[in-house]
């Protein structure tokens, strides 16, 4: 398995010459490119949301609650302006993603299990583009291109732990192979339900 400086420099890499190569093609607007990047970086991450007691996961939860903290607070913003409700709608989703989340998937998740499937990916991908176009009104192709980034991140991490599986100088192929990039979680069968569900 690929350490977390590999995935976050392994994505960031791939993120910033994708990112690169959309805006000399002129797909991306120059603006947009860092932020793309950026959501590359957190898909890179992803999938190691289940192994909770690591220090870069709590640091992926902090930025995943500052994040949707902001969201909210941008969508909330038009109802209630700037006012204690706000504050406290702020305050409550932070919490509510840094530390009840987190403790939900601890309880009720196993490493390298549903989130290290194709299904997590697509997933992911979805409900990015789904906020990105529906709360954060941006555009149809960039909510699409915010999707394919994160989604972008979260392949690379999928294919580095399973190369990281096959080791070349002993020509032998460790347990954890096929662990890491898999349709689906074939071990649980109600986690892939309920995440494919999710899914659609």
């Amino acid at each position: 398995m690929a350490n977390f400086n590999t995935h976050l420099s392994v994505a960031a890499s791939c993120s910033t010459i994708v990112a690169t190569l959309g805006i000399v093609l002129q797909g991306i607007d120059f603006q947009h490119g860092p932020w793309l990047i950026f959501l590359g970086i957190v898909g890179g991450m992803l999938p190691d949301i289940d192994a909770v007691n690591s220090r870069p996961v709590r640091l992926l939860f902090s930025v995943l609650a500052l994040s949707a903290m902001t969201i909210v607070l941008s969508v909330c913003r038009k109802y209630y302006g700037l006012t204690y409700p706000l504050f406290f709608i702020g305050a409550f989703v932070y919490w509510l993603t840094r530390y009840l989340v987190l403790a939900s998937i601890r309880r009720f998740t196993v490493h390298r299990g549903i989130f290290h499937s194709i299904l997590a990916l697509c997933f992911f991908s979805f409900s990015m583009t789904c906020i990105s176009y529906y709360w954060l009104k941006q555009h149809a192709v960039y909510a699409w291109l915010n999707g394919f980034f994160l989604g972008l991140g979260f392949f690379v991490h999928l294919l580095l732990d399973e190369i990281y599986s096959v080791d070349v100088t002993n020509r032998r192929i460790k347990k954890s192979f096929g662990t890491a990039l898999k349709l689906f979680n074939y071990k649980n069968v109600v986690s892939s339900a309920f995440m494919a569900l999710c899914t659609f």
